[in-house]
């Protein structure tokens, strides 16, 4: 297969214990895709290896669309989202452009971004024993270590949801830097609290499954539902399989009132012993059914 060069112009799970539940994204449907950019000797097939998330089954989801999973940025750490797109064949090539083109509006306004600078190119090179070789242009490693490694966090999480995909190998310009890199190299730049259920933006009826990963204090994980006009009308709270110093996945489901379909808000916090705050809020703007 011939290789080729992308230009993007920007616009805008995980290590510690094994999680006994919880899931990391929705899985494309139809046929499984391939990689656009695999060698001609390594034909991989890529498909997400995650399970569906909860609440989003594939007959929801317009007929010829797949849907895949994106890590962008939130307050200096990756942070989880998807995107549904129209179904294609080049699955790695779809995710890179999306984590390049950013978060959309409704993702913006919850503080996503991305750490892609402006102008970035890629060339993705292929896929060999579970390394997926990507080249970025130089501008992606501008801003120093920090930054660079935020963004090649962003790459390695969302190109290992595909089950041919378990390290990423980067270059510069085609110069290879390193060894191949996979999720526990960065999962110092996971938040305390990964929420993957539901997705900003989804629309969720009564009970609305809310699940993820985190590590926070006694493994306690508190969830409430806010309406449109910023009022509580569900709280609970679940246990997830570790924490207090390792990552465990929760899962829990919220019932909650409505009159009418409207803007609500999925908070997920733990709360702090010393002055009972709401530490590391995640907040994910949904519509709610009623």
């Amino acid at each position: 297969m011939k290789r080729f060069f992308v230009a993007i112009v920007v616009l805008a799970t995980v290590a510690g214990c094994t999680p006994k539940s919880g899931t990391v994204g929705d899985a494309p449907t139809g046929a499984p895709p391939t990689s656009a950019a695999a060698t001609p000797t390594v034909p991989p097939t890529e498909s997400p290896s995650s399970a569906p998330t909860p609440d989003a089954t594939a007959s929801s989801r317009p007929a010829g669309t797949i849907t895949i999973s994106l890590w962008l940025v939130r307050n200096g750490r990756i942070a989880y989202t998807q995107r549904t797109r129209p179904t294609t064949q080049s699955t790695s090539q779809l995710a890179l452009t999306e984590l390049a083109t950013g978060p959309t509006t409704v993702e913006a306004s919850a503080g996503l971004t991305t750490g892609f600078p402006g102008g970035t190119t890629f060339r993705i090179v292929g896929i060999s024993d579970g390394v997926e070789t990507v080249s970025f242009s130089p501008g992606f490693y501008d801003g120093g270590r920090d930054a660079a490694r935020l963004r090649q966090a962003q790459v390695v999480y969302t190109l290992s949801q595909f089950s041919t995909v378990t390290k990423v190998a980067f270059q510069r310009d085609g110069t290879a830097l390193a060894a191949p890199v996979g999720r526990a190299d960065y999962t110092d730049l996971l938040p305390a609290i990964v929420v993957t259920n539901p997705v900003i933006g989804q629309r969720r009826g009564s009970p609305i499954t809310v699940a993820g990963t985190a590590d926070v204090f006694e493994a306690t994980v508190n969830i409430r539902v806010l309406d449109a006009a910023g009022k509580q009308i569900a709280t609970t709270f679940t246990t997830a399989t570790c924490g207090s110093g390792c990552r465990g996945s929760f899962s829990v489901r919220v019932s909650y009132r409505v009159g009418r379909a409207q803007a609500g808000i999925v908070e997920v916090f733990w709360i702090s012993p010393n002055d009972s705050s709401h530490s590391d809020v995640v907040r994910i703007p949904v519509t709610l059914l009623a």
